[in-house]
């Protein structure tokens, strides 16, 4: 349910905005309210599922995220949506940290491996499944009926949950780190707010300076905070394991690269390549299918090379796949644009992801599997969430120049500029003044397009990049063996 949402959302962003009026801001916060949640309280999830129990707290997180399915589906506004996005990220927070818990304590570091990337293969298949149906729905019935999909998943899931899975609970953890949660929240709200609503508002603003000073603020504190708790959300000690660092640092590089490449990609084919709704959810079919069948074989490459080899390996791959998503022009076909870049693309995170999560769960004994899952699904979202915040910046910025300079070169009036440059944060959704003639607004809109395109190839040079620095990560940090993975 988690995996496929996010999937689902990224095709519906387009509509969404055309049916609000909504400026990117607003798009940006219907994905990042749901980050931001999952991505602070999903380590109080791992706790709780020690705590608590995980199989229970994983049905509580299915129920929530359900219900919160039904508030987005019936949202009137954007603001309506964006608070009912927030309490499906509390929803998730509780089952996906659950999820990787209850595979952790029921395998042994044998066969763990294979357990995870066949979790893996499962996700990425109903992940798969997401953006086509999702298109599909969006393009043939309401954006909406891409939250109401979620309900019959909640149905089953939780039959299975109580008909199947055994409970499991850890022995050490006693209570659950409330403070830290709340220092955490305060800080990545603050951070993420500040970047932004800065697309919108100058850096000197009250809001923009204000909610920067208390997220860097909490997350300082929060740092303390977690050294004095004697039931800490991020336990130190784990830090302590090199192999556990590297991982969740190559963690944040790479996923930052993932989260803004899924935000800007539909946006790309709808709005610039004139792609439909359906057709976007299926140009992705590729990445996600080698994810699928690549992932019970990258389960082992870990056990049997080492994870610092696929892990180097890995990253660089993916890296090309940005490189190569940075390429097409506009009409380009898709079979010799955009399908080799997400094959290898594909190739890169299959290679990674299931040596990467394994490194992260084996570098944590029994008792630690909830938090250690928290602490590495956590880094994911955040990541995911900040490059948002922060490469959204990027985004406008360079859209704004490149349509800018554009501009320069039509005889408009100045208000009429006034006006285009006021849309500018809509990015590709922009709306040409109906004033000018047709001509002239065919070719603003053009320049639209080529402008959103520009920062498009910026952003994806900066995901290869992003990637490499992940594979120097692996190279320096993560250990050649398996043995060495708890040092």
């Amino acid at each position: 349910m988690a995996f496929i949402d996010s999937t689902v959302v990224n095709v519906a962003l387009p509509a969404i905005q055309a049916n609000f009026h909504a400026t990117v801001v607003d798009v940006q916060w219907v994905v990042e309210s749901y980050g931001l949640f999952l991505g602070a309280l999903i380590l109080v999830g791992g706790s709780l599922g020690d705590l608590f129990g995980r199989r229970r707290m994983f049905v509580v997180g299915v129920a929530i995220f359900a219900m919160a399915s039904v508030g987005c589906g019936f949202a009137s506004n954007i603001h309506q949506l964006i608070i009912a996005r927030s309490i499906q990220g509390v929803g998730a927070a509780l089952l996906v940290p659950g999820s990787l818990a209850i595979i952790s304590s029921s395998f042994d570091e044998q066969s763990r491996g294979q357990a995870i990337g066949t979790w893996s293969g499962f996700t990425a298949i109903t992940t798969a499944v997401g953006p086509v149906l999702g298109g599909w729905l969006v393009q043939h019935a309401s954006w909406r009926w891409a939250f109401f999909i979620n309900l019959p998943l909640a149905a089953a899931v939780i039959a299975i949950s109580v008909w199947r899975i055994p409970e499991s609970r850890s022995a050490t953890v006693a209570r659950v780190d409330w403070l830290g949660a709340l220092v955490a929240t305060l800080g990545l709200g603050g951070l993420v707010n500040a970047f932004i609503e800065s697309a919108s508002l100058d850096c000197g603003h009250p809001l923009v300076f204000g909610s920067l000073i208390i997220g860097l603020g909490s997350l300082i504190a929060f740092v303390f905070v977690e050294a004095r708790e004697t039931s800490p959300m991020v336990p130190p000690a784990l830090f302590a394991s090199r192999s556990f660092t590297g991982a969740n640092l190559l963690t944040l590089f790479l996923y930052a690269a993932i989260g803004i490449f899924f935000f800007l990609f539909p946006l790309n084919l709808i709005q610039v390549q004139g792609y439909s709704a359906t057709a976007t959810g299926a140009a992705v079919l590729p990445l996600i299918l080698l994810l699928f069948l690549l992932s019970r074989w990258s389960g082992g490459l870990a056990t049997r090379y080492g994870p610092r080899v696929p892990l180097i390996i890995g990253p660089i791959i993916t890296g090309l796949g940005f490189v190569l998503f940075a390429v097409p022009s506009i009409g380009d076909s898709y079979w010799t644009a955009f399908f080799p870049a997400a094959v290898v693309l594909g190739l890169g995170m299959a290679v990674a992801v299931v040596p990467l999560t394994t490194v992260v769960m084996n570098s944590a004994n029994r008792d630690r599997v909830g938090a250690a899952s928290g602490i590495s699904n956590a880094i994911a979202r955040v990541a995911g969430v900040l490059a948002i915040a922060v490469l959204g910046i990027v985004m406008v910025d360079a859209f704004g120049a490149r349509l800018n300079s554009d501009l320069a070169h039509f005889s408009l009036p100045p208000n009429t500029v006034h006006d285009i440059q006021a849309d500018e944060t809509k990015l590709a959704g922009l709306q040409v003044p109906a004033s000018l003639s047709p001509g002239t607004r065919a070719e603003i809109r053009e320049s639209v397009r080529q402008a959103f395109l520009f920062g498009f190839r910026l952003i994806m040079l900066i995901c290869a990049g992003l990637s490499v620095a992940s594979a120097v990560v692996a190279w320096l940090l993560i250990p050649g063996s398996e043995a060495d993975s708890l040092r």
